[in-house]
């Protein structure tokens, strides 16, 4: 079926991606059966971190008494400050009020008593099944680490996530501050020295290999500050050239670098405390041009780093550029970010993951980025039709998929 006008692209790419199934490729979301390591219902939405750091921008407290207090009291300030005393007009505020109209409540009313007593109602499992479908999600990748003894425990009683929800092994310890992760090796048994020497090599092989049998990731993955560089001198190079790559290598998965986190700029909001830095590239250009067999999946925190990724990207096809993350999860910037993408790139990058944290925050993350695509697919689209290219239903439709789903699962080499 062929499209013929403007009006009618408009609905077809909408109805597409109304209609296509989503693999959100990063998130921080466990699987129902992990217990409490899954965040979900109200006060975990109103405290997440992004509104601890909004919310104290118009408060007096400390952030130590705030942290003090139970979770429903905090949550309760967070609604009182930023959504009755002042209106909610940042993409976090939003994406809360995104997340309750989705969820089926009146938001006339604004009640958060009455929202926080009817999720209360359901399950982990029944609120994992609505989100699911409201996000019309199919896939959800967890970060998962070792190094986390909560989490630990579940893999090591040979847990099994739901099989909608699959594994990224998380190794920051090994590539930031490899002497911080050495008593925890040591801890695990694992049979390792201080300077990621001979010993160590071994010790933290066997440590990747044991993890990754009883994961079994799609990648591997570590948060990286800004001042990453590779090739270098240091212990946590030395991890990362002769231990990780070499694992992602054998285990045939990529490596994820994810660029530009300065962690607790300010101390005293803890999780609400991380900053953002410019990063240097060129690592990442080194590393898919020296490492040709090894993929790597690569997102930049920093604006200013956008273009640049892009152009390395069309460099080297080991390099999938992925998501709009954490502080450029802002319309104005994916927006930019997207329409840039798709401008050198084509189709074959990943635009988007949600990042989330908590379970509801996926209904309205993924709702606001629809719509962003949606409008940038019809101008795209739009400049064929009018170039005289013939368009048609299925190929919006395969294009969606790619972008959504397909690109990601051809990436890490599996099918779902």
């Amino acid at each position: 079926m062929f499209i013929r006008s403007i009006p009618e692209l408009r609905e077809t790419v909408q109805e597409v991606l109304a209609h296509q199934p989503i693999t959100d490729i990063h998130t921080h979301l466990y699987s129902p059966n992990m217990g409490n390591l899954l965040l979900w219902g109200v006060d975990e939405l109103l405290t997440y971190h992004y509104l601890v750091a909004e919310v104290m921008r118009w408060s007096d407290i400390s952030p130590h008494e705030f942290y003090s207090w139970p979770k429903q009291h905090q949550a309760d300030y967070i609604w009182q400050v930023l959504f009755l005393n002042h209106s909610p007009l940042s993409e976090a505020q939003r994406g809360v009020l995104t997340t309750l109209q989705g969820l089926g409540f009146d938001l006339e009313d604004r009640d958060l008593n009455k929202y926080r007593a009817a999720l209360t109602q359901s399950t982990a499992i029944e609120h994992v099944e609505r989100v699911l479908r409201l996000a019309h999600i199919d896939h959800i990748v967890m970060t998962n680490d070792p190094f986390d003894s909560l989490e630990r425990a579940f893999w090591q009683a040979g847990g099994k996530p739901n099989p909608r929800f699959h594994a990224a092994l998380r190794i920051d310890p090994l590539v930031r501050a490899y002497g911080q992760a050495v008593p925890q090796l040591r801890a695990l048994g694992y049979d390792v020295d201080d300077d990621a020497g001979e010993r160590s090599i071994e010790g933290v092989r066997r440590f990747l290999h044991d993890w990754i049998a009883r994961m079994n990731p799609l990648y591997m993955a570590a948060s990286l500050p800004p001042t990453f560089r590779f090739p270098d001198y240091t212990p946590e190079a030395t991890i990362l050239r002769r231990c990780v790559l070499p694992a992602c290598r054998e285990a045939g998965i990529p490596f994820a670098m994810m660029i530009g986190a300065e962690r607790l700029v300010n101390p005293a909001l803890g999780p609400a405390g991380d900053g953002v830095g410019w990063a240097d590239l060129s690592s990442v250009a080194y590393l898919a041009r020296e490492y040709p067999d090894t993929k790597f999946l690569v997102t930049a925190l920093s604006r200013e780093n956008q273009h640049e990724l892009i152009v390395l990207a069309r460099k080297f096809r080991n390099v999938m550029v992925f998501g709009c993350w954490w502080f450029l999860n802002n319309p104005v910037i994916i927006d930019e970010m997207t329409r840039m993408r798709v401008e050198m790139l084509g189709l074959s990058f990943i635009p988007q993951h949600s990042d989330a944290r908590v379970l509801d925050q996926l209904i309205y993350k993924w709702a606001h980025f629809k719509a962003i695509l949606s409008d940038v697919l019809v101008d795209q689209y739009t400049a064929l039709l009018q170039a005289g290219w013939r368009l048609e239903r299925a190929e919006i439709e395969r294009d969606v998929a790619d972008l959504l789903c397909n690109n990601f699962w051809r990436f890490v080499g599996k099918s779902v």
